[in-house]
């Protein structure tokens, strides 16, 4: 079995156990990544002008080509996502994915020999602003106490770790970790502790003030900065729209409603009526037995309210009332008796009354 055959069988085998790329690349998701090649490579394409990029697909054992190279000429396979720089053979991811986290291959052909390098494209999601959140705090004898936790909403493989923000504190501030235990008297107050949350690809700050004990940042996450703009969005649609609600609340108040007319025909409940009643007392009665005789009058709705003009049968004539003399007794009334109008309202409509009280008989 000859060499070559030795050789290509070494190589299938490496396809199919993986083969360890000669150097790790960092992306960053949905940034740019370039994929260089070393200067010995580049002076190789110049001379030979022939090579290809290609990278490996879920399946070790099969390749996809995304860039040929002939000559002073080459044949890009996606345009869209990849980008060449002819000037060092470079090849650029546009907008990474995490799905470009891969093999990648960089071959140049001399006659019979073809020399490959092999890039392992690592992608990585950068961190978040970090917040600070107090977990525990204990206020005694003029000491504090606090237990600290520092957090990022977004990220790959994150770290944190704690430092001073000023030097001369004694290292109280430094530590490893999401956590943070402080215990530091009041009146050496001051200082400020920064937490640093951190990948492969990218680190966020966010400091805290012992000053105050921390009372202004109990449990409070900051807010992050991109959220601020959506927020102060939405703080103002929600004033103008109370303020227009407001609005047409007080102008509907303040506006009297429109009477409608009532059309609706009179009914004999509502339109006036004339009521005369008599009572008397029976004969006989003791001295100071009164008879009183009452007429109710009610004009129908719409009318002006009147007194009527014309009182029943045996009651004195209105213009005897109005004019002040005494008016004439019924017919059959004991003499002796004194008349005087009245008015009450029933029903909330005049009313006029004409009341006869019989004096004792000596």
């Amino acid at each position: 079995m000859g060499s070559g055959l030795w050789l290509r069988l070494l190589l299938a085998l490496g396809a199919l156990w993986g083969i360890r790329a000669r150097e790790t690349v960092l992306g960053t998701l949905g940034e740019a990544t370039l994929l260089r090649i070393p200067r010995q490579l580049q002076e190789r394409t110049q001379r030979s002008g022939e090579a290809s990029w290609k990278k490996l697909t879920e399946e070790l054992q099969r390749k996809k080509f995304l860039l040929k190279i002939s000559g002073e000429n080459y044949t890009e396979f996606e345009p869209g996502r990849v980008s060449f720089h002819p000037r060092d053979f470079s090849l650029e991811i546009l907008n990474t994915s995490r799905d470009d986290g891969r093999l990648y291959e960089y071959s140049v052909s001399n006659g019979q020999e073809e020399e490959i390098w092999q890039i392992q494209l690592e992608v990585f999601e950068p961190v978040a602003h970090p917040s600070i959140r107090i977990l525990r705090r204990e206020l005694s004898n003029g000491s504090c106490s606090l237990e600290l936790r520092c957090t990022s909403e977004r990220g790959d493989e994150v770290s944190y770790s704690w430092e001073s923000r000023e030097n001369g504190t004694g290292g109280i501030c430094s530590g490893n970790g999401s956590s943070l235990n402080l215990s530091y008297s009041l009146r050496n107050a001051g200082f400020g502790c920064v937490c640093t949350a951190r990948n492969p690809v990218s680190s966020r700050e966010a400091a805290f003030d012992s000053s105050r004990c921390g009372f202004e940042q109990l449990d409070v996450p900051r807010v992050q900065p991109e959220l601020l703009a959506p927020l102060l969005a939405l703080a103002a649609i929600a004033i103008v729209t109370t303020a227009v609600v407001t609005f047409r609340a007080t102008k509907r108040d303040r506006d009297p409603p429109q009477d409608t007319p009532d059309t609706s025909p009179a009914t004999p409940d509502s339109a006036g009526a004339t009521i005369y009643a008599q009572v008397q007392k029976p004969k006989g009665t003791v001295p100071g037995a009164t008879t009183i005789y009452a007429a109710a009058t009610g004009p129908p709705p719409g009318a002006p309210r009147s007194v009527p003009d014309e009182p029943p049968r045996g009651f004195p004539a209105l213009s005897q009332v109005r004019g002040g003399s005494s008016p004439t007794p019924p017919v059959g009334a004991p003499p002796g008796q004194i008349w005087s109008p009245k008015i009450c309202v029933l029903s909330k409509e005049p009313t006029t009354v004409y009341a006869s009280v019989t004096l004792p008989v000596a």
